[in-house]
């Protein structure tokens, strides 16, 4: 394969890290991509793991569009988005 083929089974274990302020979102593999009908990228679905542990369900999702992924690195994604543009939904 060839140098710029990144595979899903390696890219799991990168961290998405938010330049825009420094926020840590976990890694890829703790988290979704959601994937038009087109086979392009739209979002990603980042777990809220800072919030308190719930019994009932609510977990916290924010959705982040692709456009504001700015790098792919060797270990992490980089992400640059103001948090007001964050949309934040509970499950």
């Amino acid at each position: 394969m060839g140098d710029n083929i990144k595979l899903y089974s390696e890219m799991e274990k990168y961290e998405i890290i938010n330049i825009n302020d420094g926020e840590k979102y976990n890694y890829l593999g703790n988290n979704d991509i959601v994937i038009d009908n087109q086979g392009l990228f739209k979002l990603l679905i980042v777990h809220n793991f800072k919030g308190k542990f719930n019994f009932f369900g609510n977990e916290e999702f924010y959705e982040i569009p692709w456009e504001y992924v700015k790098k792919i690195g060797a270990r992490t994604i980089i992400i640059d988005i103001e948090e007001k543009i964050i949309k934040k939904t509970k499950l």
